[in-house]
């Protein structure tokens, strides 16, 4: 039986960093079953060890922030700070303040000197997020950090010499941004030294499955819910659904459910999505009704077999129906897992 430990438990300052540290590992702990993430991953810890700068592209929810923070876990930077910037959270000037800084007395309400973000990530890694939302004025003064290590405070011209690793993220397509002239190419030169393109949810169901279990593991274990389980029905709604939303949505539809639902088994109703029914528009139009019928068997049965971990006996009793007709569909389709 796991015990609990409190932080008033632990007493001295490497323990308490020991927790800290086990603490945000759990939080930010990332599943990979495919292998196009294990891909990524792979590349990110290549990375980590150079001082070079990273993009990282993904659709909303995909897990930059978590690739970002490994990056940076495995870095030799990983004892100093990691600092989160959202670049389309604030406004231009809020944005500039918070990145570099100020003066007091630089502008009306500037009551004392503020130290920016970039001076608190000084031997550490900044992460700049969302960084495609940054305007064109706000772009030229990152250029400068990158191309210099120097900045200034608002209200002083003297410059300060920073040492941060920049790891930068968007979903937007950035060269088509800088085609359009809304984003500068010398800049996106720089930061695009390592690019890590992390696939949507949708293209690498292998890891809705583990992705499921951590969630549900993690939620059983901060509401005391023991017995939770998920039955095979929902699992199946939830290997159809597209995610739109990725990650993020598929922990926060788990969270939903076991919240709302009967502290036993995780049922469909619980997760509040419905088949997504767009996938009608994936049917590939001009088959015939037989070839779309087997196209959609194929494609169900392969998802039942990934749920089962391509145990054949499991997934029959799924589908209901004979683990020997099953074999023989997996012959015919060619869905050896």
């Amino acid at each position: 039986m796991k015990k609990d430990v409190k932080l008033s438990d632990i007493n001295t300052q490497r323990e308490q960093t020991s927790f800290y540290k086990a603490e945000l590992e759990n939080r930010y702990h990332i599943v990979a079953e495919s292998l196009s993430l294990k891909k990524v991953i792979q590349d990110a810890v290549k990375a980590a060890r150079s001082k070079s700068t990273i993009l990282i592209t993904g659709e909303s929810g995909t897990g930059k922030e978590l690739i970002a923070r490994l990056i940076h876990r495995l870095s030799p930077r990983k004892e100093q700070p990691f600092v989160v910037v959202n670049c389309a959270a604030l406004p231009e000037t809020l944005l500039e303040t918070e990145m570099f800084g100020h003066e007091k007395g630089a502008f009306t309400g500037a009551a004392y000197r503020k130290p920016g973000l970039f001076e608190t990530a000084h031997t550490g890694t900044i992460f700049l997020d969302e960084i495609g939302d940054m305007s064109p004025a706000m772009q030229v003064k990152i250029l400068r950090v990158l191309q210099e290590g120097t900045f200034n405070r608002i209200g002083n011209s003297a410059p300060i010499t920073v040492d941060v690793r920049v790891i930068s993220a968007t979903n937007s397509d950035l060269k088509e941004e800088v085609r359009k002239k809304k984003f500068r190419d010398d800049l996106f030169y720089r930061l695009n030294v390592i690019h890590l393109s992390i696939p949507p949810l949708r293209e690498r169901k292998e890891d809705i499955p583990p992705l499921v279990d951590f969630c549900i593991s993690r939620f059983k274990e901060e509401m005391g819910l023991t017995e939770l389980n998920i039955s095979a029905e929902t699992m199946n709604l939830i290997l159809g659904y597209h995610w739109p939303g990725n990650v993020r949505e598929l922990e926060n539809a788990i969270e939903r459910a076991v919240v709302m639902g009967n502290a036993r088994e995780i049922a469909p109703q619980d997760l509040c999505i419905r088949y997504q029914e767009s996938k009608q528009d994936e049917i590939e139009i001009g088959m015939t009704l037989q070839q779309a019928i087997d196209s959609f068997k194929k494609d169900f049965i392969r998802q039942t077999l990934r749920l089962t971990n391509g145990n054949r006996k499991k997934a029959a009793q799924i589908l209901d129906i004979q683990r020997t007709y099953l074999s023989r569909l997996i012959k015919e389709y060619g869905l050896e897992i």
